[in-house]
């Protein structure tokens, strides 16, 4: 899957700006970003659901601009929202979804019952679907989308609203997928997911800001020393330290404060006497590695003004 300065505006808004990504075969492509940072417009250009207002785009080997049917044919999507039918059971959805997929009819037994298996809902095929939790209605739906075995595989926040062990599965089945070669792109809002993921694909109001694997863009650092304090009030602590000379960035993650600060100006026990000197109780402080999330937040503040192409 290739794209190349793809673009996309509605009037004078600009959601998708120049974005370019090249992702392999059997590559798990995290796509990560904050609510309207144009992910989702990006997966409906590379499904060939809307055309690019500029740049192009190849998926499966076809241009999403000008095949944008053969890419349909090649390709399965699920969205955030469940998209199977409620009032079916899990067999009539996975022949409804055969059809529309035109799997071939001496092929449909056998690609029913693997949906079947890989949802884990052996011998509840006359099941209604709106009876099942949500972490089985999510791997059913997986199974929908891949009935005729697409190459490419786009997930659209796949996991919302899903409980953590049955996201963990979810994700197992799409590993299983990428060892059998299937590419797929995933947007996600859930750290903890994205490293689960090959390479990691950060965007921003419509701009590529940084792309690597998880342990690759940790490694880029956050600037300066990042350090992890507990303190009281949070709330105090991190309005304190906002603007002051030497702090980078200042935010709670959780019961604790993650402060980034430059070395030369400001070290840890200046920082402890600056937070105890406004009255603020400071109880532990100490270095503490970065985070997936302490380096994503840091590469979407810093890089709004920098378009990065890979």
């Amino acid at each position: 899957m290739i794209a190349e300065s793809l673009s996309k505006r509605f009037g004078d808004f600009t959601a998708v700006d120049q974005l370019s990504l090249r992702i392999g075969r059997g590559e798990v492509m995290g796509f990560i970003g904050p609510n309207g940072a144009g992910k989702s417009t990006t997966i409906r250009m590379l499904c060939g659901l809307i055309p690019p207002s500029g740049g192009r785009a190849t998926v499966a080997g076809f241009d999403v601009g000008r095949e944008s049917q053969r890419v349909r044919e090649h390709i399965g999507y699920m969205s955030q929202k469940f998209s199977l039918y409620s009032d079916l059971t899990v067999g009539e959805n996975l022949r409804f979804f055969a059809g529309i997929y035109r799997v071939p009819t001496k092929e449909l037994g056998p690609r029913m019952r693997y949906a079947v298996s890989m949802a884990g809902l052996e011998g509840q095929q006359d099941t209604l679907v709106g009876t099942l939790a949500g972490g089985w209605k999510q791997r059913l739906a997986l199974g929908c989308a891949i009935l005729h075995r697409p190459p490419v595989l786009f997930l659209d926040e796949p996991t919302s609203g899903v409980e953590p062990e049955a996201r963990r599965r979810f994700w197992d089945l799409i590993h299983d997928l990428a060892a059998e070669g299937v590419t797929t792109l995933v947007s996600t809002h859930y750290m903890d997911e994205a490293e689960y993921c090959n390479r990691i694909a950060l965007i921003d109001r419509g701009r590529l800001v940084a792309i690597g694997s998880p342990g690759e863009l940790r490694e880029r650092g956050l600037g300066g020393a990042l350090y992890e304090l507990a303190c009281r009030p949070l709330g105090a602590a991190v309005e304190a330290l906002q603007g002051q000379s030497g702090v980078l960035e200042a935010a709670i993650f959780g019961d604790r404060m993650h402060v980034v600060a430059d070395p030369a100006m400001l070290g840890l026990p200046a920082l402890v006497e600056r937070l105890r000197a406004g009255g603020i109780e400071v109880d532990a402080a100490g270095p503490a590695p970065p985070s997936l999330e302490d380096v994503f937040v840091h590469l979407v503040a810093r890089g709004r003004d920098r378009r990065i192409t890979s």
